[in-house]
């Protein structure tokens, strides 16, 4: 069996019977993911109305939580997906509505493998935002989050994990002997921006990639080198004398690169948090005659409120702001004129349809092939 634009869904050849849970926080995408498994699994003969299994996760008035599955999960290939940044997801806590927490959402998650009982024929968790991905790294005394809970995972009986442009991926050094796959929906992300964006062209003489800092140095090489454009990047230029919430403050962004004069210029990193970078880098490119600016973060959760980047937009500094339905996007962000949403949930519903089936995964994650194709057809 291979996985080319359609996944030829036989029931017969999978390693095991396909199970779908999907934690709280991420149900919509959930539903799509389980939407596309189901219409290709019809394409090949087997007729279903869901892969979903239900499960739920209460807690007592205390806080106190526990995981239930309520139906078999027995010689399943269970597939878990989980949001750890949904931050709309409550539950009552003396009282008081409490927001879930990106601990909290893991400690289900743990509580949900613990339902499974180790009857499950193998268990496989599709976490796009990694838990704890931003600590990715120590300095002084710290923790690392990431990679202790990744071995934990690998501790209760996970057999491989799923994640989408993962803060430093080089954390799977903590699980060697474990499946961890960090993707990069690439694809997803330039084919939404010649659907959205009138007038695009991604050639070398009107588009340039610019990379926010020396960390997300890769992912933009990856567009560059894709669409065949030149690349330039900033660096921060930090006050090491001073922490302030937890990191040295950042004094300047300092720019190295061919002119952005006249050019739209395209910016990706893995996550908007406050979003101030970002902004900081699209004025210093204006400054510096750049036409349109794009910016695209797989996360966009805009911690510090949209306000600012309404003006920006208004004021002609933001031309739009691109992010994924991987993890939670509020309500009011998706109103926005200026953001756009991209759907990856397909993407998702291949890789799961590749591990169940234990085939090579290699042509999913490559998607050199159909980004020639995309600029055939608008270039």
């Amino acid at each position: 069996m291979s996985i080319n634009n359609e996944v030829l869904f036989d029931h017969q050849t999978n390693v095991a019977p396909l199970g779908l849970i999907t934690m709280k926080g991420a149900t919509e995408l959930g539903n799509l993911i389980d939407s596309y498994l189901v219409k290709w699994a019809r394409k090949g003969g087997y007729e279903t109305d869901s892969f979903q299994i239900e499960a739920e996760c209460p807690r007592f008035a205390s806080g106190d939580g526990k995981g239930i599955i309520k139906s078999t999960v027995r010689g399943k290939d269970l597939f878990i997906v989980t949001d750890m940044g949904n931050y709309s997801v409550t539950y009552d806590y003396f009282g008081f509505k409490n927001a879930m927490s990106p601990d909290d959402h893991f400690q289900d998650l743990k509580r949900i493998i613990q339902a499974a009982g180790g009857k499950a024929h193998r268990i496989n968790v599709i976490m796009p935002i990694l838990y704890g991905g931003r600590q990715h790294r120590r300095s002084y005394r710290e923790s690392l989050d990431c990679a202790v809970a990744l071995q934990e995972l690998q501790a209760m009986g996970v057999a491989n994990i799923v994640t989408f442009d993962a803060h430093d991926p080089r954390v799977s050094n903590a699980i060697p002997l474990m499946g961890f796959d960090n993707v990069i929906p690439s694809y997803q992300v330039l084919k939404a921006m010649f659907e959205s964006i009138e007038d695009f062209h991604a050639t070398k003489e009107t588009f340039m990639v610019v990379s926010p800092d020396e960390g997300a140095l890769n992912r933009n090489m990856l567009y560059a080198s894709e669409l065949g454009v030149d690349m330039g990047m900033f660096y921060k230029r930090r006050d090491y004398s001073r922490i302030v919430e937890g990191r040295n403050p950042i004094v300047a962004h300092e720019y190295l690169g061919n002119s952005v004069d006249g050019k739209d210029v395209f910016i990706a990193d893995d996550i908007i948090s406050s979003g101030e970078s970002v902004l900081d880098i699209a004025y210093e490119l204006k400054k510096r005659g750049a036409k349109r600016i794009f910016a695209y973060a797989t996360y966009s959760i805009f911690t510090n409120g949209l306000e600012k980047f309404d003006k920006a937009y208004a004021d002609g500094f933001i031309s739009g702001v691109f992010g994924t339905n991987l993890t939670y996007c509020s309500p009011a962000l998706l109103e926005r004129k200026w953001f756009h949403q991209v759907d990856v949930s397909k993407y998702v519903a291949y890789f799961i349809a590749s591990i169940n089936h234990d085939v090579s995964i290699s042509t999913v994650i490559d998607p050199h092939e159909k980004i020639e194709q995309l600029l055939e057809q608008h270039n």
